[in-house]
């Protein structure tokens, strides 16, 4: 064999005791020669026994026993090897003469103990998949980046702590799997991947994913599972082939935006630390079938979720929901919900154990009661305008506006902070009402809200609720019927930092009474806008009051006792 002569001085005959090994029989070797695959997985080897290597090389054992002639026998037209499978063995190196099956396409050496590997893997040329998971390698050879044509990578279930600059040399990859190594960062050279399919990096210890992971273009699944990632880059959103996203146990606070995603189909961010669910999050994800947020700290679900018609399994155990929108019951191909473990105050338990169908068939008959009001307003659907609503809803979200006025009401029906849900809302206008006192959940408000009206109602007394809005700059309580505060308004104003405090027409002979009521409106001090026409007061002097805040303030800083 002249191929044998030029490839290696020790070509001919080997030993016999080498081609009868028992872990190799002579069968497959022969069937290998013909099919081009070789298979011998789980056979205990420690190593590749050498006639394995040069199996193209060496004159087969059989062409010095058999000289006839017949089709089955004629070894001088055997195939390359393309495909050899020497998994779950016991070796613990590969020999450099793997160089001598530059055909091979497959090469499969998983559940190994491979520490390292031969940089010879870099001269097949051919290799379109290459399968070394499940060893112990802690590095990967920077030959190997000259493997142009490789298609399938699989390293998963390594020791794996950082990989080579060059990795985006190999341009043909589709799939690639890094899961359950110790990977702090990936190469920026994974931008030029942009033929990669199915990227695998959960189980490994990332804290960010580079930008230009967008460049990715053909990315359909993306697995970033058990990392410590805290944000996704904002890029990730112009994934536009983007099918399958997984962002599990991680320490994600919210959940991407992504509006270009129109083909994602499966979202999974369960086991992080979400507390708002935004429509922002959902209202682009028009092929979402599977969406999995359970054991996240989401306190809300908003209305939007009902705009995800293709959902079929929603999964939000274990998180702070009291409440869910009854419209969600109209997601006519929703086939499992799970609701376990929330503190929902409107569906029983025993209702939650009949399963999703008997749950959907509840929210759907709840539509009706719970969006009409005594005045026969319409019922709220995914389809009502922000208009058409008693809660406007688009003012909620674009505005930063809770909006509930001039309805004549004595209450704020509890629908109306429900629709909050977890929106950052600055302004409550809550004026020309009924009210006898201020809503006591208006503290729910206690993070964003900085500018609150409840003027023109009939408010009896002011609770220390107000206390808590600690980002509170401006207060309109004109014209309402309170007699007196019940706690003195220093610690209110002072604790509060007021910009603004409108008490125009509030009929109170004194706010808290003798020195004290010094004491109290000398730290309105604090306040840049103090209104105070149309009240009887005795002190200060209408003269006083006259010439503005400044001289209003400085009078009651003169007052207060040393």
């Amino acid at each position: 064999d002249s191929r044998a002569r030029a490839g290696d001085s020790r070509a001919g005959f080997r030993r016999a005791a080498d081609e009868q090994s028992p872990a190799v029989p002579q069968g497959l070797i022969r069937a290998a020669r013909k099919s081009g695959q070789l298979n011998l997985a789980g056979r205990g080897l420690g190593e590749v026994p050498q006639h394995v290597w040069r199996i193209n090389l060496d004159t087969p054992e059989e062409a010095h026993q058999n000289l006839s002639f017949g089709a089955a026998d004629r070894w001088w037209e055997q195939t390359d090897l393309t495909k050899l499978i020497l998994a779950s063995n016991q070796l613990q190196c590969l020999s450099e003469d793997i160089r001598l099956l530059p055909a091979l396409t497959v090469l499969d050496v998983h559940d190994n103990q491979l520490t390292s590997l031969p940089s010879a893997l870099g001269q097949l040329e051919n290799l379109q998949k290459l399968d070394v998971s499940h060893n112990k390698l802690k590095s990967i050879p920077e030959e190997l980046l000259q493997l142009s044509h490789l298609k399938s990578l699989l390293l998963q279930h390594n020791e794996l702590s950082h990989l080579p600059d060059g990795f985006g040399q190999l341009v043909s990859l589709e799939e690639l799997d890094l899961s359950n190594n110790h990977l702090t960062d990936i190469p920026t050279g994974f931008a030029l991947l942009i033929n990669l399919v199915r990227l695998n990096l959960a189980c490994n210890q990332l804290k960010n994913l580079p930008a230009d992971i967008s460049a990715m273009k053909s990315l359909r699944q993306l697995d970033c599972t058990k990392n410590y990632l805290e944000t996704v880059p904002s890029e990730l959103a112009t994934m536009a082939s983007l099918e399958q996203l997984y962002l599990r146990k991680n320490k994600l606070r919210s959940l991407p935006e992504l509006p270009s995603c129109k083909l994602l189909k499966e979202l999974h961010a369960g086991e992080n630390q979400i507390e708002i669910l935004n429509a922002e999050n959902l209202k682009h994800l028009n092929s979402l079938s599977v969406l999995e947020l359970r054991d996240n700290k989401i306190k809300s679900v908003p209305e939007e979720i009902t705009l995800l018609q293709k959902l079929e399994r929603l999964d939000l155990a274990n998180n702070d929901i009291s409440r869910l929108p009854y419209t969600l019951g109209n997601l006519s191909q929703l086939k499992f919900l799970a609701l376990e473990g929330n503190p929902l105050r409107t569906i029983r338990r025993d209702l939650l154990q009949k399963g999703t169908q008997e749950l959907l068939k509840y929210l759907r008959s709840r539509i009706q009661d719970d969006t009409t009001s005594p005045s026969e307003e319409p019922p709220v659907t995914a389809m009502t305008l922000p208009s058409e609503s008693r809660i406007n809803t688009h003012a909620i979200t674009t505005l930063k506006l809770l909006e509930y006025s001039e309805k004549q009401a004595a209450v704020i029906p509890d629908d109306v902070f429900d629709a909050v849900r977890s929106n950052p809302v600055t302004s409550v206008n809550f004026s020309k009402n009924q009210l006898p006192a201020v809503p006591p959940r208006i503290v729910e408000l206690k993070d964003s809200v900085c500018d609150v009206n409840f003027g023109f109602n009939k408010i009896s007394s002011v609770s220390l609720e107000l206390c808590t809005l600690h980002k509170l700059t401006h207060l309109d309580i004109r014209f309402v019927m309170s007699v007196g505060l019940p706690f003195p308004v220093s610690t209110l104003v002072f604790y509060l930092e007021l910009e603004h405090l409108s008490v125009s027409n509030f009929p109170v002979m004194t706010l808290y009474g003798g020195e004290a009521c010094v004491q109290i409106t000398a730290h309105l001090c604090l306040s840049r806008t103090l209104l105070l026409e149309g009240n009887p007061f005795r002190t200060p002097r209408a003269a006083i009051l006259a010439k503005g805040t400044a001289a209003v303030l400085e009078y009651l800083r003169s007052r207060i006792p040393t």
